[in-house]
């Protein structure tokens, strides 16, 4: 890790204490603990099923947890707090949706109030800012639905960033992009974070692509997580006690593959659990 990661975080911005979720009976979330500091990038880890969408949920104030609380900057949890912003995991937008770039991002000021809003001139620069930060000022005044997979991206970030949260929670937003587009998101979200101070909170089935910016890592699963850096968390000895049985991590030409032997006797599939490598 380089020094300017390093030196990254401030003070903690969000704790996750004792967490347990439980929908229709079945656990979801079981003790969760982890924090995140300002401005760290942080990515959370894990297959399909296994609650990364639930977590985001209960940050976000929209799940009830059974028991544990989750605090921002020392204060319990509000619903839908303004301090966190989010960009949700599938957005479909018509084709022949009139709304532009610049109107969605300027929905991201007002859009969650009700009757119409003048905007002032601080609003508008506002918006041309968010557009220029995640380099979206050339399709500006394009429909939306009229933009790439990874266009698009960009001016749901922007529209989640506009309103200056101090945390932003991604859902998945690196799937269905190519590995162009996915190296572009993740610059994009690192220069965010260091320049907004902006604490990046991703979720992913695939840990490689974040590897060089992740400040911090939330592996998840079994409903339960191991949180700390790559290197704390994503050995042999953490990983086998959070899947329950033994796990290799091997790393090859800066790529770390997590490893499931078939002697486990449990079902362990490429489809279900895309984090790991099957042997």
């Amino acid at each position: 890790m380089s020094d300017e990661r390093k030196n990254a975080g401030g003070g903690e911005l969000l704790r996750v204490e004792d967490v347990d979720v439980a929908i229709e009976g079945r656990e979801i979330l079981s003790d969760v603990n982890f924090r995140i500091d300002q401005g760290e990038f942080t990515g959370l880890i894990g297959a399909n099923g296994s609650g990364k969408t639930t977590l985001f949920r209960v940050i976000l104030g929209l799940q009830t947890v059974a028991r544990g609380r989750v605090t921002i900057r020392g204060e319990a949890l509000q619903r839908l707090n303004r301090s966190i912003g989010y960009v949700p995991q599938k957005v479909l937008f018509d084709p022949d949706m009139p709304i532009r770039s610049r109107d969605l991002v300027a929905l991201g000021i007002d859009g969650n109030r009700l009757g119409f809003k003048r905007r002032t001139r601080a609003d508008h620069q506002a918006v041309e800012e968010m557009l220029h930060a995640v380099d979206a000022q050339d399709f500006a005044d394009r429909k939306v639905g009229g933009l790439s997979g990874g266009e698009q991206q960009r001016v749901l970030i922007a529209h989640a960033l506009v309103s200056r949260p101090e945390l932003l929670l991604l859902d998945e937003p690196l799937s269905n992009l190519d590995p162009g587009s996915v190296q572009e998101i993740i610059g994009l979200l690192h220069q965010v974070a260091r320049q907004q101070r902006v604490a990046i909170f991703l979720s992913a089935h695939e840990m490689n692509p974040l590897l060089s910016v992740m400040d911090r890592v939330v592996y998840i699963a079994n409903a339960r997580v191991a949180s700390g850096t790559t290197d704390e968390v994503v050995r042999p000895d953490v990983l086998s006690a959070l899947y329950g049985h033994h796990v290799d991590v091997l790393r090859v030409h800066g790529r770390v593959m997590v490893v499931v032997g078939e002697e486990s006797g449990q079902s362990f599939t490429a489809a279900n659990h895309p984090e790991l490598v099957v042997e």
